[in-house]
């Protein structure tokens, strides 16, 4: 007989409590609490369960230093259903990525770098003989259903004297290929305020929150006109916290003028997982809850905007006949330290704790 698995005691995010029941990889029955009957029980004690948390922002190719890690280090031991890789790669090496996500549990999907050799070096962006339309095209075309878009990372140590040029590059690509871009933000020149208008509807901003001086924001904590121009045109906000790329006071200057995210991503790699400040997606969604967002909406940001924007609707979904991709954790009350990546510690009174994760079926503890 097939595996049937019941995750007993449970609640939703609305506070719902149920029993999801798991069978040949997807989700069976969402039944009362304590009424799914299956070949094998996990119990929950009243952990949230959530769609499957996405990071849209990671760096999962282990030989890349330092921007590299471990698939499943970063994914499913971290709770993370999904991880998109953000530019680790590009059309050099985009094989390897590909090649290491059919043996990994946890499920992947890239960014291309539009710098054919990608993360093999910190400055990808500063010689333009690196940006190769035609093997950038040719990628896209052999790995359709792995990469999502393309990324630019378009701050002054990766383009270097380059300027904005690498920017209209990548535009055209998107152009050339149908795919948005994600463009990390950092500093400068290129100026922000010439960064931000080349970007459109559906395009990512990652790294909104950093505190550098080229970032979106003014002295008095109010967004720049071209910030809120873009969110206007539909340019997507992602956090890309990172080990230098957020800022507590630059957060809560966004949430006092309602410029809140789309997505939470971590940018997490071996270092900042095992260093700090970043740790783990758990961390980096405390430190939104501490700054006073819901629980629904922190969740959101790693769920049903994530699965949108991708265009995958069923990964946001706790619904019978869908892929079973979930996340179950906790909310704790022991204090914790929170610190960003400028160095400013904060106290959480409320703390998100991982407890288990289902991937494709699969049910795996954290």
């Amino acid at each position: 007989m097939e595996e049937r698995l019941v995750l007993r005691n449970l609640k939703l995010i609305s506070e719902e409590p149920v029993d999801i029941v798991i069978q040949n990889g997807r989700i069976a029955e969402v039944a009362a609490a304590g009424q799914g009957s299956g070949t094998r029980v996990w119990e929950g004690a009243g952990a949230y369960v959530s769609s499957g948390w996405i990071d849209l922002h990671v760096h999962a190719v282990p030989a890349l230093d330092p921007y590299g890690d471990e698939i499943d280090e970063i994914g499913v031991k971290q709770g993370v259903t999904t991880i998109v890789d953000a530019g680790s790669c590009g059309a050099d090496r985009i094989g390897e990525l590909a090649a290491s996500r059919a043996k990994a549990k946890t499920n992947v999907l890239a960014f291309l770098n539009i710098s054919h050799i990608g993360l093999q070096r910190i400055d990808e962006l500063s010689d333009m003989q690196w940006i190769d339309a035609q093997k950038a095209v040719q990628a896209v075309r052999a790995y359709p259903d792995l990469i999502v878009g393309l990324k630019a990372r378009i701050s002054k140590s990766v383009v270097r004297d380059s300027g904005i040029e690498p920017l209209r590059r990548a535009r055209a690509l998107s152009l050339e290929t149908g795919l948005p871009l994600m463009v990390h933000i950092g500093s400068g020149p290129p100026d922000i305020r010439e960064v931000i208008p080349l970007l459109e509807r559906g395009d990512i901003i990652t790294h909104y929150l950093n505190g550098k001086a080229n970032n979106l924001f003014d002295a008095e904590g109010k967004p720049l006109a071209v910030l809120t121009d873009a969110v206007a045109r539909g340019v997507h906000l992602d956090v890309g916290h990172g080990t230098a790329s957020f800022s507590f006071n630059v957060a809560e200057a966004a949430k006092r003028h309602g410029i809140r995210f789309d997505t939470i991503s971590t940018d997490i790699y071996r270092g900042n997982r095992i260093n700090g400040p970043v740790f783990s997606m758990a961390r980096v969604l405390t430190k939104f809850l501490y700054l006073g967002y819901p629980l629904a909406e922190v969740i959101a940001g790693v769920t049903t905007h994530a699965a949108d924007w991708l265009g995958k609707p069923e990964l946001g979904r706790i619904q019978a006949g869908d892929p079973a991709n979930l996340t179950l954790f906790t909310l704790s009350s022991e204090p914790t330290a929170l610190v960003d990546s400028e160095g400013d510690e904060r106290i959480a009174e409320c703390t998100i704790e991982t407890k288990g994760a289902v991937v494709n079926g699969e049910f795996f503890e954290c």
